[in-house]
């Protein structure tokens, strides 16, 4: 099985159009994204300076129209079973990769998300932090003592913390054991409630827009769960800019789907690097420019398409119904089959209790939260597969 990455914020680099220009049809596509999105993204993908495109309004669609390009370059519909990622805006590539979107609306989704997100920074002056090192748990819980976000879990000891700037200054100062943490150059607390209003006004714009069923299936950031809907993708774009990215979950579940081969779109580099780490083995294919579409091409040639991929061992999550305090059912282990509709867990809140049950018969395949946490409404605490290979 080979595995599609698409980066997000953060990889964009000045000039990156330029070597892309040369391929047939290449300029006709941004010709036809600019007009999408009411911005020259030609100009800005080749003479614009780093400090023009690392406004997010701008990044993110530029980002979105160089992954469904490069895509374009790469005969994907010859490979067989497939799956497709994106981290952070990412997620809209992906969502064109898998026909979801078409890559049209998918590059003018990114434009609006980007300009509302940017609307959300100027409001309140807020940030992020990469947090290098340390025990995930015990860092994820000194964030949240800080009072700020885990808003990336990118794995191989990357976490991103996000909040208010007093907040993470505070934090940096006294860093988790073994720990070291560096501020990133972001606009805002990207994937925190501080983006509720930009969540507030996609969910307004996607009201109209057009979506497919992701073909092949598209892991989300929210809990690395497959999805397979189009009504479900949209809500979750939606929902993903104030929710954290589990780029760690997404890796974890290609490992369960016995991923052998990835290609990360344009421009790449960031993702294969944390995927080098946590998919041993696998064959990385890192696409830059032009000039790594031929590896990227053996990959797929490598991965012939036999049938209709009908073999996908599907991913679901069960989810709290309700904020509190998260307990495991002590009759429910990993490993597990569990019916649909079975009890996990509880949620206890101030008044009263919640039953966490399964929405889908399937094998527990790992807890996501332990004993004691305090989950919110609609968090993930548990992945099911359907176990099929």
């Amino acid at each position: 099985m080979i595995a599609v990455f698409a980066p997000g914020q953060g990889a964009q680099s000045p000039g990156m159009f330029s070597p892309w220009l040369e391929l047939p049809g290449v300029d006709a596509q941004l010709a036809e994204f600019s007009e999408a999105t009411g911005l020259d993204l030609l100009a800005l993908g080749t003479t614009a300076s780093a400090d023009d495109i690392k406004d997010t309004a701008v990044t993110q669609p530029l980002l979105v129209a160089l992954g469904v390009i490069a895509a374009s370059q790469l005969g994907l519909e010859a490979a067989g079973e497939r799956v497709v990622a994106g981290h952070s805006v990412g997620e809209l590539t992906a969502a064109g990769v898998a026909g979801a979107l078409s890559p049209v609306d998918a590059v003018a989704f990114a434009g609006r998300r980007g300009a509302e997100m940017a609307a959300a920074c100027a409001a309140t002056p807020t940030g992020m932090s990469a947090v290098l090192g340390g025990d995930p748990d015990a860092v994820v819980a000194a964030i949240e003592a800080a009072g700020l976000t885990p808003a990336n879990r990118n794995g191989a000891g990357q976490i991103v913390a996000a909040g208010a700037l007093d907040a993470l200054e505070k934090f940096a100062a006294e860093p988790p054991a073994g720990a070291r943490v560096r501020p990133l150059a972001v606009a805002g607390a990207f994937h925190t409630h501080y983006m509720a209003s930009a969540e507030q006004a996609l969910g307004a714009y996607t009201a109209g827009l057009t979506v497919a069923d992701p073909r092949p299936i598209l892991l989300s950031n929210a809990d690395g769960a497959g999805v397979d809907t189009g009504a479900d993708l949209i809500a979750r774009l939606v929902r993903q800019v104030t929710l954290p990215v589990r780029w760690d979950l997404c890796l974890r579940t290609c490992a369960d789907l016995g991923v052998t081969a990835a290609i990360e779109l344009a421009p790449g580099g960031v993702l294969t690097g944390i995927a080098k780490r946590e998919l041993k083995g696998v064959d990385l294919v890192a696409v830059k420019t032009p000039d790594d579409l031929d590896a990227a091409r053996a990959l797929v040639a490598a991965n012939p398409q036999h049938g209709q991929g009908e073999h996908t061992p599907e991913v679901r999550v069960v989810v709290t119904p309700a904020k509190g305090v998260f307990t495991r059912d002590e009759s429910v282990d990993a490993g597990r089959e569990i019916a649909q509709g079975a009890r996990i867990g509880t949620v206890r809140t101030n008044r009263d209790e919640h039953e966490v049950v399964a929405p889908t018969a399937g094998v527990l395949a790992e807890w996501l939260h332990h004993d004691g946490d305090i989950v919110a409404a609609g968090l993930p605490v548990a992945r099911l597969t359907n176990g099929s290979e």
